[in-house]
């Protein structure tokens, strides 16, 4: 923590506020991301179907400008790869996967814990994590498109 302080100008008390630990460190403002994954939820139209709803908030959440696609993608090679992330990291998860729960839970008049909410929001982040997968091994492949793409099998799946 105090080389990462010393690196970005700043005490280590004052990197503590910021981030409680070092690896929320590569979360970076993940709970502004999520206030702005909610919004995208609540601006979907009420006609369009859940899977197609789930499919453009999670595009819109992992779209990145072209020049923080580097950085993000050695961020997410190491919350993706580094055992000791792993664990932190589903905590993030846990959040991000309620919001999802929320939104369908909203949609059927149910509760976000509820068999069909909480399925979703595994569902989906299962989506993401899937195409972070494939992008991460073809660093040609817009990750929005990877996300696509897992949308789409997850649709071919519930329907064969």
């Amino acid at each position: 923590m105090d080389d990462i302080a010393a690196a970005v100008g700043v005490g280590r008390r004052t990197l503590f506020r910021y981030y409680p630990s070092k690896n929320d460190i590569l979360w970076g403002q993940f709970d502004e991301s999520l206030r702005r994954f909610t919004a995208t939820f609540d601006a979907v139209p009420a006609d369009v179907p859940l899977l197609e709803a789930m499919r453009r908030a999670v595009i819109d959440f992992n779209s990145f400008s072209p020049a923080a696609v580097p950085q993000h993608r050695r961020r997410m090679r190491l919350l993706l790869h580094t055992p000791a992330l792993l664990a932190h990291s589903e905590l993030r998860y846990a959040a991000w996967r309620h919001v999802v729960a929320a939104f369908v839970a909203a949609r059927l008049g149910q509760q976000p814990s509820d068999v069909t909410p909480a399925l979703a929001g595994r569902m989906s982040l299962a989506m993401a994590l899937t195409a972070y997968e494939q992008w991460l091994v073809d660093e040609d492949h817009p990750l929005t498109e990877c996300i696509g793409e897992a949308a789409e099998a997850f649709r071919y799946l519930a329907l064969t």
